[in-house]
């Protein structure tokens, strides 16, 4: 039976409640609809609309639907409801009779569902967190193991200055640092109760919303009916949050489909993780990173959908506003399957030392070392450049390395260049320079990790 029928002499169309219905998308809301309603029960026995002994028996009921569904899920599809609090209050009616009617007292579907969604909010959100964390942790496992694998650092795509593999896991780690941060706080943000302002105006029973809100774990309750029922501001932000980390991840996951490319060859992935060709039987292609990458914009488009549905929406409630939770859900779905994808991916893979390192010392990544040399032998930084740069020229005509030139074809560019520029131009110099707060150099990378990584 439907929620609202009684104002209605024919019945809606078959394509109608098809196109109305929301059931197959807002049935995982089952747990938070049936949570809510225990503590709607207890707040309406509180101000005596129902007594204690049919409190009781409506949360027993509620507890025995919670177990059934648990045990047979397709209970709910099933049953042809309009939606989730539709297919709860029809099951409690049920079981108890016209008492389960009684619970909806004081209640609407809007501070319904908007409390539920909330609950489920919360519930997820905490979930992505630790997973967003574990992945933090399996970063700080693989640079603490590979703190000191020299590897070319880029810009442009093109080979700029040295750094090591650890150095590059930490800037990651940075970055999922503050996805847990901005997440965090859309769900401080997200922590308050909307039960209790009924379809947009309040409910007319005294029920004391604080304690709702407590029961609920809610922080505290909301503080405008209006905006209870129509504030969406939780699924943006949620989806705003997982959009920054998914374009964080897939960054990573460009990095890591490079460096695993046969040109580069700086890292191998484990057979866990990547899939042969159906033609070609030499192929190990990276495809679980490649679909991290994919799902990326599979979750741009639900953050854009939320965002379009809400733009123009007068208040209070409209029923556009169904349409919020199928781009949630998938959102979260996407967003938790590739954090736990990126985590197996970084705990099989393997750095390619060797050929890290002889990239490295490829494309004149010490030039900059150079530059500097020359400044410290008094030489202004803005020559300094342009002879490093003619230096360079120069070499790639001979097909040399800047520190396989000899003295004296370093000094026809700079007089001021001896025998000890040689100390300077080696992968090691290059690191150990580098040896400020956030720097590449070991000991500023083994630094970093000993303020975050506890094995």
């Amino acid at each position: 039976m439907a929620l609202w029928g009684g104002r209605f002499q024919g019945e809606p169309s078959a394509l109608f409640k098809l196109f109305n219905d929301s059931l197959p998308v807002d049935y995982r809301l089952f747990e938070q609809d049936v949570t809510g309603s225990i503590a709607w029960a207890d707040a309406i026995a509180s101000v005596g609309i129902i007594s204690a002994n049919e409190c009781l028996e409506l949360k027993n009921a509620l507890g025995q639907l919670l177990v059934e569904v648990g045990n047979n899920p397709e209970l709910i599809i099933v049953s042809g409801a309009e939606d989730i609090h539709s297919f709860v209050e029809s099951a409690l009616i049920a079981k108890v009779g016209d008492l389960g009617k009684k619970l909806h007292t004081g209640r609407s579907r809007n501070d319904q569902v908007a409390t539920d969604l909330k609950l489920w909010c919360q519930s997820e959100g905490a979930m992505l967190v630790l997973k967003l964390q574990t992945l933090n942790q399996a970063l700080l496992a693989l640079a603490q193991r590979e703190v000191d694998a020299v590897m070319p650092g880029y810009t442009h795509l093109q080979r700029a200055q040295p750094i090591t593999f650890g150095h590059w896991c930490l800037a990651y780690v940075e970055m999922f640092e503050r996805d847990i941060s901005r997440l965090q706080d859309a769900l401080t943000r997200a922590n308050t109760c909307p039960l209790g302002a009924g379809a947009l105006a309040g409910t007319a029973y005294n029920i004391d919303r604080h304690a709702l809100a407590a029961a609920l774990n809610f922080a505290r309750p909301t503080l405008n009916s209006l905006d209870s029922v129509s504030d969406r501001d939780h699924v943006v932000e949620i989806a705003s949050a997982g959009s920054i980390s998914m374009m964080h991840l897939s960054r990573m996951a460009e990095d890591l489909i490079f460096f695993n490319s046969g040109e580069a060859n700086f890292i191998s992935l484990s057979d866990q993780v990547t899939s042969g060709s159906s033609l070609m039987p030499q192929k190990k292609n990276p495809d679980a990173l490649e679909l991290i990458r994919g799902k990326t914009g599979r979750v741009y488009g639900s953050l854009v959908g939320i965002l379009t549905t809400m733009k123009a929406l007068p208040l209070a409630y409209n029923k556009d506003m169904q349409e919020d939770k199928e781009g949630l859900f998938d959102l979260v779905d996407s967003w938790a399957i590739c954090l736990d994808m990126a985590a197996l991916v970084l705990s099989g893979l393997k750095v390619n030392r060797a050929s890290a390192l002889k990239a490295a010392q490829q494309g004149y990544a010490n030039a900059t070392e150079l530059a500097d040399y020359l400044v410290a032998k008094g030489m202004p930084f803005r020559e300094a450049h342009h002879v490093v740069g003619e230096v360079v020229v120069y070499a790639i005509g001979e097909q040399q390395a800047i520190e396989q030139l000899s003295v004296q074809q370093l000094q026809a560019f700079a007089a001021v260049i001896d025998a000890d520029v040689y100390q300077h131009l080696t992968i090691e110099a290059c690191l150990a320079k580098r040896d400020v707060l956030g720097g590449t150099a070991i000991k500023q990378v083994q630094f970093a990790l000993a303020q975050k990584y506890k094995p």
